[in-house]
């Protein structure tokens, strides 16, 4: 059926904000669904609140609203945009509930607007537990033993009659299992009961009987409207039932299945996609099989594109989001041809040739007091993906991409093991770790079939890892670099040992391992993802390398190498280093910078190079960059590509810390005989700057010499020297090891005895960088500052934003706001002229972000302080960019080739006509016992954006997009530390202005009575029964601000923000967070909140 004439615009739902269980993945394919459907003739219109996408760039879709994802403003678009159709499946579990609100309230209907993609039907049949259960009954197709609850009794009920622990809760409509669980008692099981019925939008959840042990598989399959059905990708999870399938190792094909029992699946697949009704587009559909028996049970479905798909788009080179966009708008299947082979049609299943690996990038070090145990709620940050010819070798190169210190397979870092009794229970329980406490337990002489029994791992697996095991025994460990042969050597890169792996078992060098192997002509090929196993011809280079052996061809040795362009020198080559795995501190604000370079170099005439190992991300979509390495990004890797690319420039500093490690080893390789025949350099700032502000005593110096104030610090290598350092700035002091992202591990400490304690667990954080020890600024008002430098030492400003939270607190958790509201002319004129006078003194030329704190104490007259400068792109270019209307990234990229700032127009800083505001999204919900008070450390996922005429709409809409919203009435609790109480009678009379009524602590309400204004006491948590952690809990408190200082507070506090996050009652922890949500209730009560498109905004 060709594609649909009576459609004319488009409205696409995008996820919001990066979080845990929906991710980048959705900016990847809401940005593929906007490119496809844009190509074929339609107007799009774009609706998502997060400005660090792709997707949310203006020539994305032809209208773009960066605002809150919810059904009022949704509706409020539609009603000015007048779309003819909603595509609701490519922005995860937020645009689809969404839909299912639009729909079943009739708006839809009444606005003439067609769901497309899926309609609602199949959306509740899929996502609608007892609706499922119902439909696989009909189609015979077994699910697991369960039951459906909307209430605790009927929960009580349905585990009576499943009768056995452990049970799986599941809430229906969440996202990333959210809210789910397994209880292995009745009283894990009524809390998490009570938690998946909270979290559940339509309050409803499944309880089954647990499957734990049995194995795992996903399939990734495509209907069209002509019900042909394709089935994209077999997915299977290394790690049984009962983790998470985003929190498992995951390996495409699916690897220990009989070709009886795949063809079993996909029959089931194709009987589950026709019952439910999806008509056009993705779905993914998960399965348990019993390793005993081989019974097959259905565990749900997902009528959406998925983070699956993103995996399976990857691993197969078969763009999932893209096709099932066309599908929606009535392209069938065989219309629409492969983009990788330019013959064959999408109706052609993907084959492929090699294995791919997923492994999740965790962040528990972040969460404090949360388990670090799996479960059926995703807990990772982020993931790798690898390609390699066999599992071996595909699995240590994903676990190299992790950069979490290991170079493969590797377990040296980990405790022995107490006893036999320690060891099976560290096996048996699912975490990050065991896959390497498995070789642990080979190191102990535990054979396959007792890690087997022990981790109901497949065996197929186990001997997989055993082969790496026993390889590394015999041939590598304590042996002689100089008696490993060129067998042994080829062998041991077939099965991914790193070139560092193999220098850390020989007792050598890297460098020298890198040589050795070269002498003896072991290099890597690269490879082709190409769909179809190499039946057909591939035009698009999207490479991966292995190592094979060459074979004769007329007496020449012919090695099987598909890189396209090693000769090609009529574009200068432009090589982008990316961001590997998302984390805590590292996310989607550097992919945006990675595709905004390639996308600008490709414009200038360059053939662009992306190396990246992310597979949720647009940089690693096989049309962003001319040519793609789906590559571990690391020093051997990144090496290799150079020697067989050549290419004439490397970008280092828009992949935040990943790259920023390598630059100085890539610098200094590049003076190297080798280094020099690549013909290529680094672009832009060089790595020796980019190393002396990283440097500590190095940037003070800097400082000093150009006369710029920063707070007393100090650095220390050892406890004595921390102390004396101490002893000389005074408590409280701010603690960091030198050389981290998103301030890992950095504290506030307030005495001796927490600095001791910090030291003896920094030191395992950094091991080889000393601490850094700073005055702690109370108080004060934190700066951002991002900005454009050329060649010729010019700089400017593209954005100088100020922060809500004060400093002290990780400007990547804090809400800031462009322009500024509160700084005088003489503090931005300041900032102004150190920004210059740092960026010259550094070389800078590109992107330089640095941070100030302002202190006003007792209104005597302002004093400014440079806290850090980072000569490289920062996470708020994106939020910058979208703020001022200019591709800040792009610029930095001509800068970068050798434009000045003249040559691209960007002479003077930009102010918006907008106010904007940034504000942080927290995972706190996912890692229960972790505390929810903001510090030092950065623990937020993403971030959303609020635009509007004045600052209180502006962060409103901040605060609604990132979930919390303000309250517009009733009870506010107040309860704030000594030091802040001075600031506390502006706020409590605002409130009482605004119509809240007051509750306060002993101590708070005492001191608000002494100003005579009216206040209710209420009980703290250790003083007994009613408390205020009653009070939130029975939901007789609408908003919170809360201020502890002292360990009794935090520790006091801790319940009361617990309870009044698992309760979404809006919580303030410090002071200025409090007045910015004043200002917002107040605009609010004045203001209806009113949307712009992006195009709007800006349009000169």
């Amino acid at each position: 059926m060709p594609q649909r004439g009576d459609l004319k615009r488009i409205l696409i739902l995008g996820s919001g904000p990066i979080v845990i269980g929906q991710a980048c993945e959705f900016d990847y394919s809401g940005t593929q669904a906007c490119k496809a459907l844009r190509k074929a003739g339609y107007e799009i219109i774009l609706i998502n609140s997060n400005p660090a996408s792709i997707m949310t760039d203006p020539d994305i879709a032809n209208k773009t609203y960066i605002e809150p994802l919810t059904p009022e403003i949704v509706s409020q678009i539609i009603l000015k945009e007048k779309p003819d159709a909603l595509l609701p499946t490519m922005g995860g579990q937020t645009a689809l509930n969404l839909a299912v609100k639009l729909s079943e309230s009739d708006f839809l209907k009444n606005n003439n607007v067609e769901l497309i993609g899926a309609d609602l039907k199949a959306i509740n049949k899929a996502e609608d537990r007892r609706l499922f259960k119902e439909s696989m009954t009909k189609i015979n197709v077994n699910v697991c033993p369960s039951g459906i609850a909307s209430n605790m009794t009927e929960a009580k009920e349905v585990s009576k009659e499943i009768n056995s622990f452990p049970l799986i809760i599941r809430p229906a409509f969440t996202l990333g299992g959210g809210g789910g669980g397994i209880a292995y008692n009745l009283e894990e099981f009524i809390e998490l009961c009570k938690t998946g019925l909270e979290e559940s939008p339509s309050n409803q959840i499944l309880i089954e009987k647990s499957l734990i042990g049995w194995k795992e598989f996903e399939l990734e399959v495509m209907r069209d409207t002509a019900d042909n059905v394709v089935i994209v990708c077999s997915i299977e999870n290394l790690d049984p039932m009962g983790v998470h399938t985003g929190d498992s190792i995951t390996v495409a094909p699916a690897q220990t299945l009989t070709d009886k029992e795949y063809q079993r699946l996909r029959d089931f697949s194709l009987k589950i996609i026709r019952e439910i009704g999806v008509e056009t587009g993705g779905s993914n559909i998960q399965f348990a099989i019993n390793p005993r028996n081989g019974d097959v049970i259905v565990i749900e479905m997902n009528p959406r594109v998925s983070r699956s798909s993103a995996l399976a788009s990857k691993a197969t080179g078969f763009p999932i989001a893209k096709i099932a966009a066309l599908l929606s708008v009535g392209f069938t299947l065989d219309e629409i041809v492969n983009d990788i082979t330019k013959k064959t049609p999408a109706c052609f299943e993907p084959s492929i040739d090699y294995v791919v690996t997923k492994i999740p990038r965790f962040a528990f070090e972040k969460f404090k007091g949360s388990s670090k145990t799996l479960s059926t709620s995703m807990k990772s940050v982020g993931e790798s993906m690898a390609i390699g010819r066999s599992f071996e070798e595909s699995f240590q190169k994903a676990l190299r991409s992790l950069e979490i210190g290991i170079f493969g397979w590797e377990c040296d870092s980990l405790d022995e093991f107490i006893n036999e009794n320690d060891l099976k229970n560290s096996l048996r329980n699912p975490t990050s770790e065991r896959i390497l406490l498995i070789k642990k337990a080979m190191h102990q002489g535990k054979t396959n079939s007792f890690i087997n029994e022990v981790t109901n791992i497949d065996l197929w697996f186990i001997e997989k890892l055993r082969n790496i095991f026993n390889f590394e025994q015999q041939y590598l460990k304590s042996r002689e670099l100089k008696d490993i042969d060129r067998d042994t050597m080829l062998k041991a890169k077939q099965i991914g040992f790193s070139d560092q792996q193999i220098a850390n078992l020989t007792d050598s060098d890297f460098f020298i391992v890198r040589q050795h192997r070269k002498d003896l002509k072991i290099v890597p090929l690269y490879k082709t993802v190409d769909t179809c196993s190499a039946e057909f011809l591939s035009s698009t280079p999207y490479h991966y390398s292995t190592y094979e052996e060459s074979y004769i061809n007329l007496n020449e040795h012919i090695f099987d190498d598909e890189i396209f362009s090693k000769n090609d020198n009529q574009y200068k080559k432009i090589m982008i280093l990316g961001g590997g795995p998302n984390r805590i501190g590292q996310g989607i604000e550097f992919d945006y910078c990675c595709c905004h370079a390639s996308y600008q170099a490709s414009r200038n005439g360059h053939k662009t190079i992306m190396v990246n190992s992310n597979p949720e991300t647009v940089s690693t979509d096989y049309d962003t960059s001319d040519i793609l390495y789906f590559e571990p990004v690391t020093l051997e890797d990144v090496l290799n590509i150079i020697e067989a690319e050549k290419p004439y420039g490397l970008i280092v500093q828009f992949g935040g810390q990943t790259p920023l490690k390598l630059s100085l080893p890539l610098f200094e390789w590049l003076k190297t005989k080798d280094g020099v025949k690549s013909g290529s350099k680094i672009l832009g700032t060089s790595p020796i700057s980019i190393d002396l502000a990283e440097d500590r005593e190095e940037f003070t110096n800097i400082l000093e010499e150009l006369d710029i104030r920063q707070p007393l610090n100090g650095i220390a290598r050892t406890q004595e020297e921390a102390q004396t350092v101490a002893k000389n700035i005074g408590f409280p002091l701010v603690v960091r090891p030198s050389y981290v992202l998103g301030g890992r591990a950095m504290e506030i400490v307030k005495n001796e005895n927490e600095l001791s304690r910090y030291i003896s667990e920094a030191v395992k954080v950094s091991p080889d960088h000393p601490i850094l020890l700073d005055q702690y600024l109370n108080n004060a008002i934190e700066i951002d500052v991002d900005a454009l430098c050329d060649s010729n030492g010019s700089v400017v400003i593209a954005g100088l934003m100020e922060h809500v939270e004060p400093a002290g607190i990780h400007s990547g958790d804090s809400a800031c706001c462009l322009p500024s509201i509160s700084l005088s002319n003489e503090t931005l004129e300041t900032v102004k002229k150190w920004t210059k006078l740092i960026a010259n003194r550094l070389n800078v030329v590109g992107l330089i972000n640095l941070q100030f704190a302002v202190t006003n104490l007792n209104n005597k007259e302002n004093k400014l302080f440079i806290l850090e400068a980072n000569p490289r792109a920062s996470r708020t270019i994106p939020f910058v960019s979208k703020a001022i209307g200019k591709p800040i990234a792009k610029l930095a990229t001509q800068l970068m080739q050798g434009y000045t700032l003249e040559d691209i127009n960007f002479t003077k800083e930009f102010i918006p006509k907008f106010q904007a505001v940034k504000e942080a999204v927290l995972p706190f919900k996912r890692f229960p016992g972790s505390d929810t008070l903001l510090g030092p450390e950065m623990r937020s996922t993403g971030e959303v954006m609020g635009l509007a005429k004045d600052f209180g709409i502006a962060y409103a809409k901040s605060e609604l997009a990132a979930g919390n919203g303000v309250p517009s009435k009733g009870v506010a609790f107040l309860s704030t530390n000594d030091l802040d109480k001075v600031n506390l009678e502006y706020i409590a009379r605002q409130l009482l202005i605004l119509g809240f009524k007051l509750i306060a602590t002993k101590g708070t309400a005492a001191y608000l009575s002494n100003l005579r204004i009216e206040v209710e006491e209420v009980l703290k948590v250790h003083e007994g029964r009613p408390n205020i952690e009653d009070l939130i809990r029975s939901g007789l408190i609408q908003l919170i601000i809360n201020t502890p200082v002292g360990s009794q507070a935090l520790h006091d506090d801790a319940y009361l923000r617990r309870a009044a996050l698992e309760y979404n009652i809006p919580t303030f922890t410090t002071i200025p967070g409090a007045n910015a949500a004043i200002k917002a209730i107040k605009s609010l009560s004045l203001n209806k909140i009113d949307t712009l498109s992006l195009q709007e905004i800006h349009k000169s």
